[in-house]
């Protein structure tokens, strides 16, 4: 189909269900590399495999050039003011479009443009402007954060035996297959995941910094419980195996001490 005599294709990506979707967009991105003209897709949905898992993708839009070449179009609602844009939003826009560029390079094998075309509101007005996002830093960084994903068939054979998540199982056969598998929390984890919840309680119940937030965790070294942080701060060993001796060489341990000690002689407690 062509809009508006213009001479841009303009297929039809109607199908039903997402894989007849992806599989419509792969059909038509075929047709259109081949046809040697303009075309733009409008709500493709593509495929690209996480972790060994199908994920599927909606671009706002992908413009195929008549040498075969695809440009990614991303949308945003965010202004450009006197030729610039909010840089942080910039960036998220250009790593969402790098994971669609890396779904065409890899799942459809496209030539896909190094820039992605950001289309934006001008100034405060409902006029769109757009302009070039390079891609070449984002694809990269997005292919080497999926390469270090671990695959789901490893995540499963690494289970107990007999571990079942099932959601009509009994609640306390559920519970136990939880509880089997270990879990480092975080605050962040509340966001994203329904489990969430229960790894917090387990958190605190065992005293865990993890439950504290990752910057925390990472500061306290191998202070990996409360108790050990406390036992560090009053100069004594972890107590709990987490640590060695008086943690004398643990720089977090020399640093918590210090920290007791200043917070002593500011409530007029003195050093202990």
């Amino acid at each position: 189909a062509e809009e508006g005599g213009t001479g841009v294709a303009v297929p039809d990506l109607t199908a039903d269900g997402p894989a007849g979707r992806a599989a419509r967009t792969r059909l038509a991105l075929r047709d259109a590399a081949a046809a040697g003209g303009w075309a733009v897709l409008d709500h493709p949905l593509l495929t690209l495999h996480v972790a060994g898992s199908t994920a599927y993708l909606e671009p706002d839009a992908l413009a195929v050039h008549p040498d075969g070449g695809v440009t990614v179009i991303e949308i945003k609602s965010f202004p450009i003011l006197d030729g610039s844009a909010d840089p942080a939003k910039v960036g998220a826009a250009a790593r969402q479009a790098a994971v669609y560029a890396l779904a065409l390079a890899e799942g459809e094998r496209l030539a896909v443009r190094e820039h992605a075309l950001l289309v934006c509101p001008r100034d405060f007005s409902n006029h769109p402007c757009a302009d070039l996002v390079g891609l070449r830093k984002q694809v990269a960084a997005t292919r080497r954060q999926l390469a270090r994903l671990t695959r789901i068939e490893d995540i499963a054979a690494s289970l107990p035996e007999g571990a079942c998540f099932a959601p009509d199982r009994p609640s306390g056969e559920l519970l136990a297959a939880v509880e089997s598998v270990p879990a480092e929390y975080a605050p962040e984890c509340l966001a994203t995941c329904e489990l969430a919840f229960h790894c917090r309680d387990r958190a605190r119940e065992e005293g865990a910094v993890a439950a504290l937030g990752r910057s925390v965790r990472g500061e306290l070294g191998g202070l990996a419980t409360v108790h050990a942080v406390l036992a560090a701060a009053r100069g004594g060993g972890a107590g709990d195996g987490d640590g060695d001796g008086d943690g004398a060489g643990d720089p977090a341990a020399s640093a918590l001490r210090r920290a007791a000690a200043l917070r002593a002689e500011a409530l007029g407690e003195g050093e202990r």
